[in-house]
């Protein structure tokens, strides 16, 4: 905090009081002096009087601190005065990524002792953390003479979460663990969904060898039964900042499919690779499903060239046995492309949700359309010779990921 400062104006006045002091002692013209009086008399009133300590509380209120992004919402101060303050202007620390649709981050604002005043703006919230800190407090005093600052630590923090959608499941569950779940995979054994007739073995319990089959072929027979099971996924979000037009379609589309995931109680992991890597461990639930959202809301495209790397690192350390992997990666990088030859090479499994970078820019001449399309066909190139390592869903940003996923997948 600042204690009572000159202003410019007062620095000025004070020097022509100076100045007509001095003309007065060298002209000898004493009347002159009576001159200053009236402005050194504004000069204490300033001081005595109008001398406030800036004795406020303020709180700030938002809605929540979770918010789908595109939003507006509405940002609340609430200012308490314990004195009386005639002119307080009040000047909101708001976050440069944060959009101010209504209103404004300054407010002026007249205060009597124990008032209590509410001011607002508003504010469109973009997919981040976003961290608001401080909230600086000036004064002036009516003649504009002297000036007071005082910043207040005041921290919230608001996340920008992003965008969730409805999607098809795009994978089966064959090969998984066995921990029950609602989504059945075909596993020979004990279960509840019928499978096949098969010749009885030793130690198959008598309780589902089928009597009619084996009255009709002669020999003793058994039931096979599918058992339920729950598929683990990890999603591998490519960070990159080649796919830089296309990381927020990504992000939506990686908490989305994690969104599909928690509706089916199947556990899932992410894997956001960026320079530095944030690996969240296969889990299930809400909590952890909204940490995982946390982790996605950060996302920032990066010069991120060891995503190979460190999908070959966790493969080997972290992910699970036969999981199911989604990659959601535009392709458009060979350390990515690099990435997927991996994961087949380790036998998994894969699905690519690849968002096209080349369908989110919008040409403003016929050569940038031509050159887009060049690109497109290049892109569409490199598609065609992954296809053996995974299914590859080629996803026009323009249109909804469920459809990109059903024109691929047949369920």
């Amino acid at each position: 905090m600042r204690e009572f400062y000159p202003t410019g104006k007062a620095l000025q006045l004070l020097l022509a009081l100076w100045l007509g002091v001095l003309i007065a002692f060298f002209t000898l013209r004493w009347d002159m002096i009576y001159l200053t009086l009236p402005i050194m008399w504004l000069f204490f009133i300033a001081v005595a009087f109008f001398k406030p300590r800036l004795d406020v509380e303020i709180e700030r209120i938002l809605p929540h601190d979770r918010i789908l992004e595109g939003e507006i919402i509405e940002v609340k101060l609430k200012v308490k005065s314990k004195e009386r303050i005639p002119s307080l202007k009040i000047t909101e620390d708001v976050p440069e990524e944060l959009e101010i649709i209504e209103g404004s981050k300054e407010f002026l604002l007249s205060l009597k002792k124990d008032e209590v005043r509410e001011v607002s703006y508003k504010i469109k919230v973009r997919r981040g953390v976003h961290e608001f800190t401080r909230i600086r407090m000036s004064y002036q005093d009516p003649f504009g003479f002297f000036k007071k600052d005082r910043e207040v630590e005041l921290y919230d923090e608001l996340i920008g979460v992003p965008l969730i959608e409805d999607v098809i499941t795009p994978y089966s569950t064959k090969g998984t663990k066995i921990t029950v779940g609602p989504l059945p995979s075909p596993r020979i054994g004990e279960g509840v969904e019928f499978h096949a007739i098969r010749e009885y073995q030793p130690g198959d319990p008598f309780k589902i060898i089928n009597w009619k089959a084996t009255a009709k072929i002669g020999k003793v027979m058994s039931n096979e039964y599918e058992s339920e099971r729950k598929v683990d996924v990890v999603i591998v979000l490519d960070a990159g900042y080649l796919g830089a037009q296309v990381i927020d379609y990504s992000v939506r589309a990686a908490a989305s499919l994690m969104l599909d995931c928690l509706k089916n109680g199947t556990s899932f992991g992410l894997l956001l690779s960026e320079s530095v890597p944030l690996w969240a461990r296969v889990d299930y639930g809400k909590r952890h499903f909204f940490r995982c959202v946390d982790l996605l809301s950060t996302a920032k495209p990066d010069k991120n060239n060891l995503i190979a790397y460190q999908v070959e690192h966790l493969i080997r350390t972290r992910f699970p046995a036969n999981a199911q992997i989604i990659y959601i990666s535009p392709l458009v990088s060979e350390e990515s492309r690099k990435a997927l030859k991996m994961m087949y090479y380790y036998g998994y499994k894969t699905i690519v949700v690849s968002p096209d970078p080349y369908s989110a820019l919008k040409p403003r001449s016929r050569e940038q359309e031509l050159a887009i399309k060049i690109l497109g066909l290049k892109r569409k190139a490199y598609l065609r010779k992954l296809s053996p390592y995974a299914l590859i869903i080629d996803w026009d940003v323009n249109k909804p990921l469920k459809t990109a996923i059903a024109e691929v997948v047949s369920l």
